[in-house]
């Protein structure tokens, strides 16, 4: 059994919903084919609200309850960071976590195996981009949580190596409370761009505000922004709206692995889009190391195979042997079109 915990209701819940979906495509897949060396994968998810204190709960529940060999997909930096001693103690790998910034991932360490690019990566990519394109005024828009302090933090060293600073930066609560008043204080510094660690409903809405505003900067994203999202909620002028994503492009058709996960989601009548591919490519990783971990896995086999692996899934490269912490350093930016699809 494999145990999750994260946030599953309200506006940052949905796109963790979608991942866990595209995950149980993977397993579904599996366990219908017999599961891996004849034992079926069941997943159980707990909602933590995103808060760290119901989050470790949530951990010991899933360890003592359901007898949980490992996790997967479990989701924040402050939730993660509190359960870095449940880990340890309990030996229980984790695999494929979401939104969990650098300095949490490295309280972890040795219990935990992230897939996609960390924070730092994304916002050096990001930044890159901006400056190459002649674009330095770049506000930060970012959660007021841990995760989003360090998305800030990391925007922010990315722009001293070259040479400048934000020019603003707001944080916004996640339930979107205080967003006219954080989209008054950005749009007074006139940026020509917004970099958003925005989650949920919340870039849409935060990008009607500054237009509200009259402020009309061009909008990028961190990989926790949702393009199908936001342009449910901001409509066509999301149009040109950059996210940096940490897994290729769900819709590609060069590569296997992306036309059998195109195949199970249109059979399971799920969207095609980067969550439910991330989730997808998450539960390959965990299958493919419980496969190599033999009949009888145990926690500490786990660990073993997950520091030696070194696999290619889905056009992405999994490599843990040299860092030990975070598999993939894939980052790729990409456009929302017309009605939400993406563009490379």
């Amino acid at each position: 059994m494999l145990g999750q915990t994260g946030i599953l209701t309200g506006p940052l819940g949905g796109p963790i919903v979608s991942m866990l979906n595209g995950a149980r495509l993977a397993f579904d897949h599996v366990n219908a084919q017999g599961g891996v060396a004849g034992r079926r994968i069941r997943l159980v998810s707990l909602d933590d609200e995103l808060k760290p204190d119901l989050a470790v709960n949530n951990y010991r529940r899933l360890l003592d309850e359901h007898g949980a060999l490992a996790f997967f997909g479990c989701v924040g930096s402050g939730t993660t960071a509190a359960a870095a001693s449940v880990l340890k103690d309990s030996g229980a790998p984790a695999v494929g976590g979401y939104a969990v910034a650098d300095a949490a991932r490295e309280r972890v360490r040795g219990s935990a195996y992230f897939i996609r690019a960390g924070t730092g990566r994304e916002a050096q990519a990001l930044v890159q981009h901006l400056t190459t394109i002649g674009i330095t005024r770049i506000a930060v828009a970012y959660l007021d949580n841990p995760g989003g302090k360090e998305a800030l933090d990391a925007v922010t060293a990315a722009m001293a190596a070259q040479g400048g600073k934000p020019v603003a930066s707001a944080a916004f609560a996640g339930d979107a409370s205080n967003v006219a008043a954080g989209a008054t204080q950005l749009a007074a510094q006139q940026p020509q761009a917004v970099l958003m660690y925005l989650g949920g409903t919340l870039p849409g809405t935060l990008m009607k505000a500054l237009w509200d505003a009259g402020s009309k900067p061009s909008f990028y994203g961190m990989s926790i922004v949702s393009g199908t999202l936001t342009a449910k909620v901001a409509g066509e002028r999301a149009r040109g709206l950059a996210i940096a994503q940490v897994v290729p492009y769900p819709w590609g058709v060069v590569e296997p692995d992306v036309r059998e996960y195109q195949r199970l989601a249109q059979a399971a009548k799920l969207p095609l889009d980067y969550y439910t591919f991330e989730g997808y490519l998450n539960a390959r990783v965990m299958i493919e190391a419980l496969r190599r971990a033999g009949p009888n896995p145990t926690r500490p086999r786990l660990h073993a195979v997950l520091q030696a692996m070194k696999w290619r899934v889905g056009g992405m490269d999994i490599d843990y042997t040299v860092d030990g912490l975070t598999g993939s350093r894939f980052v790729e930016l990409v456009q929302v079109a017309d009605g939400g699809r993406f563009v490379r």
